[in-house]
């Protein structure tokens, strides 16, 4: 169990810092909240971290969730997604 709250802790700067400073994850984040990127755009803009066609169906999938979401919603994600690099927890990074 102790291992846990060391392998969180290790991981939170790089969670920090793909929020303030890696474009790549920004953009992900951005097109899976953005209703007007098809899911079939969000796949061709991501193919090359997609290694086959079952990994592409769980993506077009995921995709699917959030088209399927009210703006209110797909609002409050960003929200969250904002909150979260803004926080206590990632200021220092």
């Amino acid at each position: 169990m102790k291992l846990l709250p060391v392998l969180v802790l290790t991981a939170l700067p790089f969670y920090c810092y793909a929020g303030s400073g890696c474009p790549l994850v920004s953009q992900l984040i951005n097109q899976t909240i953005d209703p007007k990127v098809s899911d079939d755009q969000y796949i061709e803009n991501f193919k090359q971290f997609i290694p086959d066609a079952e990994a592409e169906d769980a993506v077009r999938q995921a995709k699917q969730c959030f088209l399927k979401q009210s703006k209110d919603t797909l609002t409050n994600a960003q929200v969250m997604v904002d909150a979260i690099y803004n926080s206590v927890w990632c200021e220092a990074y």
